[in-house]
């Protein structure tokens, strides 16, 4: 990361932007940005045939893709991450255990489930822990793994839909809502905005689940110290492979899930990590899993092409001038990280400067704006972030006050 002063006529220009300009980066989503110097690679993206599409930077928060992000359909089995997120919450607070054994119920059982679900194959008086039926409800994507983990944090079903619903609304998706741990319901709904969202959350508090679970391409059960002693010499082991398609055929991609119900069509949330720049992806409402897959791929290769994560090493800022306080010099600190996106073409390179204006005064409350981090390249501005006080700063003694209103005077005549 370079920190060289950029020549005169920069300066004047970033100035310019520092005190007149609109923000950089335009609110065109709920829970992510964009920004003018990616709307002309966005402007270049491609068709899909899924209805509803987002792709954004998982690292920034940065949108660079949106077709139809806010349109209410079923997940369908991507309502299985939810249900994921929860056990492994109990099993992060202590509650629960990756190797305790599960009881199979009616209710649980394969056979119990509605006509066309996805199955791991639970049935009762098996031995199967935690850890395996998180393998099943991953990979087999089994209804009756869902309700087996749903039974084993709430008496009933509708018991954990609650808590889905609790924990939807905690992590700021409001249009989101499920009726049941599986998404074989229709009534299960999100959208591609509040979904991606919440993966983006999803893989923050669960980036080991990618590799445990996500990745995975092949599942098989049960085995042999799965069912009772009569069974173990023909367990009858069903092997099924991961149906997110892109694992074994596009590189980077290790997550997250499909899904399919009649009335949402085909269904994807996609991640896929190279070099340093994740991307996550979610596309509803496809034609086809042929169609979806191919979405996907789609995607994620444009994106690969044309973007890339920069994550800038910042040095010892600087400390600005505090006029009429105690303190004559100002600790200041990033108002958030600094990680941005950036077209590809322009991800080396990256220099950055900061800028304040003369004169701030006291008082300071701790985070106050008080100047901006400009990050550039030999063709304009990338990214800006801005510098807040890091603590609070008090006024100084009247004597001191005056004393520098009358020396700020002649600091403001041209």
């Amino acid at each position: 990361m370079k920190t060289t002063k950029p020549g005169i006529g920069k300066i004047i220009l970033f100035s310019l932007f520092f005190f007149v300009s609109l923000p950089v980066f335009t609110q065109v989503s709920q829970y992510f940005y964009t920004s003018e110097l990616l709307e002309a690679v966005i402007t270049e993206a491609p068709e899909l045939n899924s209805h509803s599409v987002i792709l954004i930077d998982a690292a920034s928060g940065a949108l660079l893709y949106a077709k139809n992000t806010t349109e209410e359909i079923p997940p369908a089995s991507l309502t299985k991450l939810m249900t994921m997120h929860l056990v492994m919450k109990e099993i992060e607070e202590g509650r629960a255990f990756y190797d305790e054994f599960i009881p199979i119920t009616t209710e649980s059982w394969a056979q119990s489930q509605p006509r066309g679900s996805s199955l791991m194959f639970l049935a009762p008086g098996q031995n199967v822990t935690l850890h395996e039926i998180l393998l099943g409800l991953a990979i087999s994507s089994g209804n009756d793994a869902a309700a087996a983990l749903a039974l084993r944090l709430a008496p009933t079903i509708e018991d954990f839909a609650d808590l889905m619903n609790i924990e939807a609304r905690r992590m700021g998706l409001y249009f989101t809502r499920f009726v049941e741990a599986s998404g074989i319901s229709e009534l299960n709904m999100t959208t591609a905005d509040e979904f991606a969202w919440f993966c983006r959350q999803y893989i923050m508090l669960h980036p080991n689940s990618l590799s445990d679970y996500h990745s995975v391409q092949v599942f098989a059960y049960p085995l042999e110290h799965n069912v009772a002693d009569r069974y173990k010499r023909n367990p009858r082991t069903i092997t099924q492979n991961n149906r997110n398609h892109l694992l074994e055929s596009f590189p980077g991609v290790d997550g997250l899930k499909t899904g399919y119900i009649e009335e949402s069509g085909y269904n994807i949330a996609l991640t896929a990590e190279r070099d340093g720049t994740r991307f996550i992806a979610v596309a509803l409402k496809a034609e086809s899993s042929r169609h979806r897959d191919r979405d996907g791929r789609t995607l994620l290769t444009w994106a690969f092409d044309n973007y890339k994560t920069v994550r800038p090493v910042i040095g010892k800022l600087e400390n600005p001038r505090l006029w009429k306080g105690k303190e004559n010099k100002i600790d200041v600190r990033l108002a958030y990280s600094p990680v941005f996106t950036s077209p590809l073409n322009r991800a080396d390179n990256v220099m950055y400067e900061c800028y304040f204006p003369e004169a701030i005064s006291a008082p300071l409350a701790e985070r106050t704006i008080v100047g901006q981090l400009i990050m550039y390249d030999n063709l304009g501005e990338l990214h800006r972030i801005p510098l807040v006080s890091a603590r609070t700063y008090e006024k100084g003694n009247i004597f001191k006050r005056l004393w520098h209103s009358i020396r700020l005077l002649f600091l403001k005549k041209p």
